[in-house]
């Protein structure tokens, strides 16, 4: 549903600049250049050797759990109730704790979320700056990506219509973009 979206702004974007003039089209694969660009491939080794440890330090605290959860199993039956109670009470800590490392980690604003936004935010910025480079010295009026989701990673300042849209509902323009 959201690619039908884009595609038809895209549509309707290119078409009424086909309608006032032929408009420069181009594509590019972000996918590609990342793959091919050295500050990439470095950043991605990076983030794969942070998730290497994470993930070694979250086996290890699995293990551990489990070799308390085996010796509890063998022993329950002549544990006296406060020592039973008391296992079960670490065991339930340390699977919080487990938890608690899995979620700062890996969560959706975990760790590793902060560190990729930090080791690729640089060479995405990079890459996003190239690309409208290429576009204006080439003289092309949109350019898309097409690895994964349409994106439009650049548009020609004289197409945009939001100023227009803003009058239509009597609204006054901020200069927000």
């Amino acid at each position: 549903m959201k690619k039908l979206w884009w595609l038809s702004i895209c549509a309707m974007l290119v078409g009424s600049s086909w309608a006032l003039g032929q408009a420069k089209v181009g594509f590019v694969s972000t996918d590609a250049i990342m793959k091919q660009l050295p500050d990439a491939q470095d950043a991605q080794k990076q983030l794969d050797q942070i998730v290497v440890d994470w993930q070694a330090d979250l086996n290890k605290m699995q293990q551990d759990w489990q070799k308390k959860y085996d010796d509890y199993e063998k022993r329950k039956l002549i544990m006296t109730e406060q020592r039973r109670a008391d296992s079960e009470k670490e065991m339930r800590d340390l699977d919080s704790k487990i938890a608690d490392f899995r979620n700062k980690k890996f969560g959706q604003n975990g760790d590793l979320f902060a560190k990729q936004n930090e080791l690729m935010k640089p060479v995405q910025d990079r890459v996003f700056k190239a690309i409208q480079e290429v576009a204006v010295e080439e003289g092309y009026d949109y350019v898309f990506d097409k690895s994964g989701e349409i994106l439009l990673m650049y548009a020609n300042v004289k197409y945009d219509l939001t100023p227009k849209v803003l009058a239509k509902l009597n609204v006054a323009a901020s200069g927000v973009k």
